[in-house]
């Protein structure tokens, strides 16, 4: 009898990267749970970029679709959050439901801490955004701007320029030497020196940038963000962080992690990648305890063995 609380995966994070690594693993036949909370990082976005065949789609439709295919594979879908989980592994959820299982994978995302600036979270994931590969295109050649936010924002700035030849700079309160002076200067980039105080909207659109009294005319504004990544599941198995190899598996044995939780400028494709990769690496993590459960009941003496035993008598 299958218990129904029991799984050999349990997926927290139901994005791109969680939903591609329950894919893989439900057509490898293996018991699945996914915990989805339903909060990703590019929830204001109207449109996704860059992943080859759904290029413009918008992110919530992409991962309905993902949800509908998982359903073909018997994944069970949960919309709850994992309030505690134990080595083991043990989860409790928000709804009262504890699960088991024998390997898991954290694939609960991140977010974006942004300025306090009046008007900038209002504008946010639609005319100001931080990716220019996700968002540039659809702003090419209009008057754009990029706000010092990093010590990196230079360089934001000489990408964003890759889009357009009217790209401003904003060092708001980031310090600029001489020497980013001369780059910009070269690339045709403008510095607005001076505090931004707020960004402008007229009728549901992002029109500029405050400076007090001043006001620099712009259609969307790029930054670099703080990402802030989701890993406390991660850091209370003990995980720290960096301690992740290229196929997702973390220092805690049976503790694979994918997507931006453990890299924060993976796009949606780079996550969807990042989680397929961990599935098929876990699930072959599986299939060696698997034999060795198999060994075990045969009391440590596998056919082979005994074949071998034979011939040596």
């Amino acid at each position: 009898m299958t218990d129904d609380n029991s799984f050999d995966v349990l997926v927290v994070g139901g994005g791109a990267a969680g939903l591609s690594a329950a894919l893989m693993l439900g057509r490898a036949r293996r018991r699945v749970a996914v915990v989805d909370a339903r909060a990703p990082r590019n929830a204001p976005a109207s449109h996704m970029h860059g992943f080859l065949s759904r290029d413009g789609l918008p992110p919530s439709e992409l991962l309905e679709l993902g949800r509908g295919e998982l359903r073909g594979y018997g994944v069970e879908l949960l919309e709850d959050h994992v309030t505690r989980l134990d080595p083991g592994f043990t989860a409790e959820l928000a709804s009262g439901r504890v699960l088991t299982a024998r390997r898991v994978l954290v694939a609960t995302g991140a977010h974006d801490e942004l300025p306090d600036l009046p008007g900038l979270r209002e504008s946010w994931g639609t005319d100001v955004v931080t990716c220019p590969y996700c968002h540039g295109y659809e702003v090419r050649d209009q008057p754009l701007g990029v706000l010092g936010t990093h010590a990196e924002s230079v360089e934001h700035a000489l990408l964003v320029r890759q889009w357009s030849p009217d790209t401003a700079y904003f060092p708001h309160t980031t310090p600029l030497s001489e020497e980013d002076r001369e780059r910009l200067d070269a690339r045709g980039i403008r510095v607005v020196d001076g505090p931004v105080t707020g960004v402008r909207r007229e009728d549901g659109r992002l029109t500029g940038v405050e400076l007090g009294a001043r006001f620099v005319p712009r259609t969307a504004l790029f930054l670099r963000t703080r990402i802030v990544p989701h890993d406390d599941l991660l850091r209370g198995l003990g995980y720290v962080e960096g301690e992740v190899d290229p196929s997702g598996k973390t220092s805690v044995p049976g503790v694979w992690a994918a997507g931006n939780v453990v890299d924060a400028r993976a796009t949606v494709i780079i996550a969807a990648a990042q989680g397929a990769a961990a599935a098929g690496a876990l699930n072959h993590d599986l299939v060696a305890e698997d034999v060795r459960q198999a060994v075990g009941a045969l009391g440590g003496f596998s056919p082979a063995a005994e074949r071998a035993a034979a011939g040596a008598r």
